[in-house]
């Protein structure tokens, strides 16, 4: 295992992801953060912004065009929104670092594939390095781990992707359910809208209100359906809708899906086993066990549990993370440890924060 440190840049240091991401680093045996970039709250250090990293973080957050910002970076992470990465990732690449991108812009390795996605986003622009494209690995660790280790450029899964592939992707990859008719209730909490205000998401708005939105076009619905599709080896469509809250961060998601003929709970326990038996960071429940977003809290754990309604044959799965860990900030560490060919582990093995 590589012992050397890694030199990190981190672009969008200020948001919710990027805070995310430098409580993970500072305690990473193996990493460095060479600096902290951002366009708002700029040259003061990260602590004013976010008093609780004071005397663990203390590194002055640079303007972007700053030309006396550090450039020499092992691996760069954005911790942007779409359209950001881009624009930049060949810059860092053809330094020699590797790069890691938060958005959706490196989630589909072609042209059409990322146009399709655009669509949905209301995106009108081309992507700005198609070329670029074919080289990116979709990062979710538990299906791609091996091209992830060996590629420089990776687009973190969307959290609700994240909650919702890992949930199904062993039924629908033994052949357990017919893939037709497979229904996603999804619940998170208001800080995956992210760190900018807007009146919706005001505290007199959600307190004690909950609410589903895009209920026909959430932006993760393309990516869930296709990794989906690629796991089962036929076209997936779902139906997918999205809640958000009155909690500050958690996924749960709760997934129905028509089981096939003398298929039981054994051999779903089974699938589940033999797909993530020696995954390190999900855990599949006793059939039956609640679950609850305090239990991932913090953590870059996904828990899973699987159950049979015997009233209507029905599979519901039920997958719970936190959507700044496991839906964000350390799935992006998970696969830097990965393309750093390090311990997948490494900082990361905390059971979570309660309460």
């Amino acid at each position: 295992m590589r012992k050397k440190s890694i030199r990190v840049g981190l672009v969008g240091a200020t948001g919710y992801g990027g805070v995310g991401l430098i409580e993970l680093l500072i305690n990473h045996p193996h990493v460095t953060i060479g600096a902290l970039i951002e366009k708002q709250d700029v040259n003061k250090p990260i602590s004013v912004t976010y008093p609780h990293l004071k005397g663990f973080c203390d590194l002055l957050v640079f303007d972007a065009d700053d030309p006396s910002c550090p450039d020499d970076f092992d691996i760069v992470f954005y911790a942007t929104p779409d359209g950001v990465g881009q624009r930049q990732a060949r810059t860092w690449l053809d330094k020699g670092a590797k790069v890691i991108d938060y958005s959706g812009d490196f989630r589909f390795n072609d042209k059409d594939s990322y146009a399709s996605y655009a669509a949905r986003i209301g995106r009108t622009e081309e992507h700005a390095d198609p070329d670029i494209l074919p080289s990116s690995i979709y990062g979710l660790p538990e299906l791609h781990r091996a091209e992830i280790a060996s590629s420089g450029l990776v687009g973190n899964p969307g959290c609700f992707a994240v909650s919702s592939i890992l949930g199904l992707a062993p039924a629908l990859r033994s052949g357990l359910i017919d893939g037709n008719d497979i229904v996603f209730d999804a619940k998170s909490g208001v800080s995956g809208a992210g760190k900018t205000p807007s009146p919706g998401f005001h505290f007199p708005a959600r307190y004690e209100a909950m609410n589903a939105y895009k209920v026909t076009g959430h932006q993760h619905v393309y990516e869930i359906e296709r990794e989906l599709t690629f796991s089962s080896g036929r076209e997936i469509k779902i139906t997918f809708t999205p809640h958000v809250v009155p909690l500050s961060r958690g996924i749960i998601t709760t997934i129905y899906a028509n089981l096939l003929p003398n298929v039981n709970i054994e051999s779903l326990r089974d699938a589940y086993g033999s797909m993530y038996g020696k995954e390190p960071f999900i855990r599949v429940l006793s059939h039956g066990e609640i679950l609850s977003s305090t239990d991932v809290r913090g953590s870059n754990f996904c828990n899973i549990s699987l159950n049979i309604d015997p009233r209507t044959g029905k599979l519901i799965i039920i997958s719970v993370i936190d959507n700044l860990v496991k839906g964000q900030a350390g799935n992006a560490l998970q696969n830097m440890n990965i393309m750093m060919h390090i311990e997948e582990t490494t900082g990361l093995m905390n059971p979570g924060r309660f309460p």
